[in-house]
C-alpha cells in the first residue's frame, strides 16, 4: 500500500512539465509548446483535479501573440480523478482569455490513454475547447490521433477527440478542425454524456469567418451512454450561434462506428445540425460515410447520418 501511494505521488510530480498553463497572466508575445512525452504517465487524484499532458491551458489570461501546440504523446497515459476532475492530452484549452493572434493546436498523440473519472469530468484528446473569451485569428485544429483511447466517466461528462467545441467567445477569423482520428475509441459515460468525434460543436459565441469541418476518421468509435446522451461522429453542430461566414462540412468516416444510448439520445454521422442560429453565409454538407454505423437507442432518440437538419 505505502508503495502504491509513493508511486502515485512521483506520477503526479509530472503534471506541468509538458503542459503551459496561465490563469490571469499577460503574455506580450506568443505562447508554444513542444514537449515529447514517451511511455509515461501524469497522475492527479483529488476533488477538482487536473491532469494535462503535452496540452496548453490559458484562463482567465491575455496573450498579444500566437498560441501554438505542436506536443507529441507516444504510449503514455494521463488520469484524473476526483469530483470535477478534468484530463487534456494533446489539446488546447481555454477559459474567458483573450488571444490577439492565431490559435493552433497540431499535436500528436500515439498509443495512449486519457482518462477522466468523476462527477463532471471531462476528457479532451488531440482537441481544441473554447469557453468565453476572444479570439482575433484562426482557431485551428489539426491534430493526428493513432490507436488511442479518450475516455470521460461521471454525470455529465464529456469526451472530446479530435474536434473544436466552443461555448459563448468570439472568433474574428475562421474556426477549422482538419482532425485525423485513426483506430481509436472516444467514450463519456454519464447522464446527459457527450462523445464528439472529428466534429466542430458550437454553443452560443460569434465567428465572423468560416466554421470548416475536415476531419478524418477511420476504423474507430465513438459512444456516449446516459439519459439524453449525444455523440457526434464527423459532423458540424450548432445551436444559439451568430456565424457571418460559411459553414462547411467535409469530413470522412470510413469504417467507424457512432452510438448514443439513453432516453432522447442524440447521434450525428456526417451531419450539419444548427438549431437557433444565424448563419449569414451557405451552408454545405459534402461528408463522405462509408461502411460505418450510427446508432441511437432509447425512447425518442434520433439518429442522422449525412443530413443537414436546421430548426
Amino acid at each position: 500500500m505505502k508503495k502504491t501511494i509513493i508511486t502515485l505521488a512521483a506520477l503526479s510530480l509530472v503534471a506541468g512539465f509538458s503542459t503551459p498553463s496561465m490563469a490571469k497572466s499577460k503574455i506580450s508575445g506568443s505562447v508554444s509548446n513542444r514537449a515529447r512525452v514517451n511511455k509515461s504517465a501524469n497522475v492527479a487524484i483529488g476533488r477538482g483535479a487536473k491532469a494535462r499532458m503535452g496540452s496548453i491551458a490559458l484562463k482567465n489570461s491575455r496573450v498579444s501573440g500566437r498560441v501554438s501546440n505542436r506536443a507529441r504523446v507516444n504510449k503514455s497515459a494521463n488520469v484524473a480523478i476526483g469530483r470535477g476532475a478534468t484530463a487534456n492530452m494533446g489539446s488546447m484549452t481555454m477559459r474567458n482569455a483573450r488571444v490577439s493572434g492565431s490559435v493552433s493546436n497540431r499535436a500528436r498523440v500515439n498509443k495512449s490513454a486519457n482518462v477522466a473519472i468523476g462527477r463532471g469530468a471531462t476528457a479532451n484528446m488531440g482537441s481544441v475547447t473554447m469557453r468565453g473569451g476572444r479570439v482575433s485569428g484562426r482557431v485551428s485544429n489539426n491534430a493526428r490521433v493513432n490507436k488511442s483511447a479518450n475516455v470521460a466517466i461521471g454525470r455529465g461528462a464529456t469526451a472530446n477527440m479530435g474536434s473544436v467545441t466552443m461555448r459563448g467567445g468570439r472568433v474574428s477569423g475562421s474556426v477549422s478542425n482538419r482532425a485525423r482520428v485513426n483506430k481509436s475509441a472516444n467514450v463519456a459515460i454519464g447522464r446527459g454524456a457527450t462523445a464528439n468525434m472529428g466534429s466542430v460543436t458550437m454553443r452560443g459565441g460569434r465567428v465572423s469567418g468560416r466554421v470548416s469541418n475536415n476531419a478524418r476518421i477511420n476504423k474507430s468509435a465513438n459512444v456516449a451512454i446516459g439519459r439524453g446522451a449525444t455523440a457526434n461522429m464527423g459532423s458540424v453542430t450548432m445551436r444559439n450561434a451568430n456565424i457571418s461566414g460559411r459553414v462547411s462540412n467535409r469530413a470522412r468516416v470510413n469504417k467507424s462506428a457512432n452510438v448514443a444510448i439513453g432516453r432522447g439520445a442524440t447521434a450525428n454521422m456526417g451531419s450539419v445540425t444548427i438549431k437557433n442560429a444565424n448563419v449569414s453565409g451557405v451552408i454545405s454538407n459534402n461528408a463522405r460515410v462509408n461502411k460505418s454505423a450510427n446508432v441511437a437507442i432509447g425512447r425518442g432518440s434520433t439518429a442522422s447520418m449525412g443530413s443537414v437538419e436546421v430548426e
